[in-house]
């Protein structure tokens, strides 16, 4: 109610001429008192509310100001991505081999889930240092790299893999399972469990977000790290610049430089 009085008292009109000019004002407004993007579409859908019940319940003909599409888009969270301490602590719980392969892969070759569990002998060139993907997210194929210490995570994993007839690379090591390819709900649990282990919160795409970080904390070009994500839309990509703080400073320190030594030569 406090809401619909609010309202009611802005507008300074009878609620029968509020249009959805006087609307697109009164977000200014409540855009003005900071309110978030959340709590502005609470107060819009009470609003509509209020309008749809003059007009349905109490035979008003009124025209409901708030029309659809009026609602704020609400920001999506950004990436969440692993601090180096963060990664050294989940990978110091890390010992069976397997596991350690699977999330090395993620890690250094931004690797989904799905793409992981995926992973067959013609996918991998260790020679090349390199890795085929070939159903990536909308059936999208592409080229990504194997660092040194992912190839030798995969090789002292191939070391002491069963033998087995399936292609797949990844294998179940235990249970009635045992030698078929691990699922992906198999490999987030073994997330889930080493999380708990290292008490830390992680997940598999956590571990994608951070070698997309990493890279761009690199000096790696965005358009780089788009092509090995494997991303339709650079500006999905762009959104790790907003979580990379530490390219940020250096950026900017290293522009104060040249901004302060052209000032210094000034007469």
């Amino acid at each position: 109610m406090n809401i619909l009085k609010q309202f009611v008292v802005w507008v300074n009109v009878p609620v029968e001429s509020a249009n959805h000019y006087k609307l697109t004002e009164y977000i200014d407004y409540l855009l003005s008192k900071r309110l978030k993007p959340k709590t502005i579409n609470c107060h819009l859908d009470c609003i509509r509310g209020f309008y749809d019940y003059l007009y349905h319940e109490e035979g008003i003909k009124v025209i409901n100001p708030v029309k659809k599409g009026s609602t704020l888009r609400l920001p999506k969270p950004l990436p969440r991505h692993f601090n180096e301490d963060e990664v050294m602590t989940l990978f110091d719980v890390i010992k069976k081999p397997r596991d350690r392969a699977i999330f090395k892969m993620m890690l250094r070759c931004g690797l989904r889930v799905e793409e992981v569990a995926g992973l067959s002998f013609a996918d991998i060139d260790l020679k090349r240092k390199r890795v085929l993907v070939q159903n990536g997210k909308g059936g999208k194929g592409r080229v990504v790299f194997i660092s040194n210490d992912a190839r030798t995570a995969l090789i002292d994993y191939l070391r002491v893999r069963k033998p087995s007839r399936t292609k797949k690379i990844f294998l179940v090591e235990k249970g009635s399972y045992q030698g078929k390819p691990i699922s992906v709900r198999g490999i987030q649990k073994r997330i889930e469990y080493y999380a708990r282990k290292a008490k830390i919160k992680a997940s598999c795409h956590q571990l994608r977000h951070t070698m997309a970080t990493q890279l761009l904390n690199a000096e790696a070009a965005v358009v780089t790290i788009q092509d090995l994500l494997g991303h339709n839309w650079i500006t999905t990509t762009e959104r790790y610049c907003t979580v990379s703080n530490l390219k940020v400073m250096r950026d900017y320190f290293k522009a104060m430089e040249v901004i302060m030594g052209r000032d210094a030569r000034a007469p």
